[in-house]
């Protein structure tokens, strides 16, 4: 089964595209200290490539900002349930605290997002190997993944961005040129909505997602948001966190949130699962068809009373408590990232896809289009 193209989705990209056409002709073409249309110069990247940060915002004041390093959401300031604004993301205030010690906040993830088993995988008989960095396993695309090279910028305007990225044969181990195309914008509902689409001329395999480090109270452990996941079943892990293939049933377990529950209630727990993940680090089947957008999740923080929905084409949703986070990161405006200070959500395709025969197909021939939309959608109560 090829990745679903969805043509809703594919509509909504072309038409934000068409909407940053206009300045898409002079927008990429400065590169001076001043910087593009709309955006601050936020450092240089080790390669000596100019970082711009972008500001996006809605009607209602909401904001977002984003870097061309990573493509990374590096703020996102949203109503609480009074209409006061705060920071909902983990980041940084500078570009070499991304450079050199960031656990993926806020990062556009490719070539392949999650993990692949041993850095293999097999396709049309031939066998590559690709950058191990999570030993034994490759994590996010690599040693040098989507997250951290500097996306071109295609045009931008008060409420869009679109970037892009050209990886080429061979990069990280893969195969076949890929051009990759992201279109960032800021709904005046207060969504953060996120379409990536990704061609190739050459058999390769593709996983886009999106990495923010969620904390819906803007400081202090998550154990108190309460989770709702659209999902039935979950793909356990093994000690290295490499998925077995199963489909298993959350019935019964400690990944069962088909009912709202706070992510400390079960997280101690003396479950195996857990115990491999150190918390929650697992994706979940989504009950909803690869390629139409369905919801995934909803988060409730009570005391802001801000509410987080997930919604996605793709069928699966990595859920990360925040748990390799251990205070040796200190981020913006000074807070210290301690151990379950946020929680990640992933949709994304299933974890070692190019592995199992069983799940949905990874594999994006050349004519095909890859599409993915993420949105993440902000309420209150």
């Amino acid at each position: 089964m090829n990745p679903t193209i969805n043509k809703y989705a594919i509509a909504g990209m072309l038409g934000a595209a068409a909407v940053l056409t206009g300045c898409a002709s002079h927008c990429c073409q400065r590169s001076s200290m001043s910087g593009h249309d709309g955006a601050t110069l936020f450092g240089t990247a080790p390669d000596g490539a100019p970082v711009y940060l972008y500001t996006l915002k809605n009607k209602s004041g909401a904001e977002a900002k984003i870097i061309t390093y990573g493509g990374i959401i590096q703020s996102l300031e949203m109503p609480d349930k009074s209409g006061k604004l705060g920071d909902v993301v983990l980041g940084y205030d500078r570009l070499d605290d991304y450079v050199t010690n960031s656990p993926y906040f806020g990062a556009l993830i490719g070539r392949y997002g999650n993990r692949i088993a041993k850095g293999h995988f097999t396709l049309d008989g031939v066998t590559y190997t690709i950058a191990t960095n999570n030993f034994p396993n490759t994590l996010h695309g690599g040693v040098k993944g989507f997250d951290k090279v500097v996306w071109h910028v295609d045009g931008s305007s008060a409420q869009s961005l679109a970037l892009s990225y050209a990886s080429h044969d061979g990069e990280e181990g893969y195969p076949g040129n890929l051009t990759v195309k992201a279109v960032y914008t800021l709904t005046d509902d207060n969504s953060i909505k996120l379409e990536y689409a990704a061609t190739t001329d050459k058999d390769t395999v593709v996983n886009l997602t999106q990495h923010s480090y969620f904390n819906l109270a803007g400081h202090g452990d998550i154990l108190n948001h309460q989770v709702y996941l659209n999902a039935d079943k979950f793909t356990p892990v093994d000690s290295t966190l490499i998925t077995t293939g199963e489909l298993k049933p959350v019935d019964g377990t400690p990944f069962d949130f088909r009912t709202p529950t706070a992510i400390g209630a079960r997280i101690g727990q003396d479950d195996e699962q857990l115990k491999f993940g150190k918390g929650y680090d697992h994706n979940w089947v989504v009950n909803h068809a690869m390629g139409e957008l369905g919801l995934d999740a909803r988060v409730t923080e009570p005391t802001t009373g801000r509410i987080l929905e997930v919604w996605s084409t793709e069928p699966g949703l990595q859920f990360y408590s925040g748990n390799f986070l251990d205070g040796s990161m200190t981020g913006k405006g000074g807070w210290v990232y301690q151990f379950r200070n946020a929680f990640a959500m992933e949709p994304q395709h299933y974890p070692d896809s190019p592995n199992h025969d069983n799940f949905p197909s990874v594999v994006l021939h050349p004519g095909d289009t890859y599409h993915n939309t993420i949105i993440y959608k902000f309420l209150t109560q």
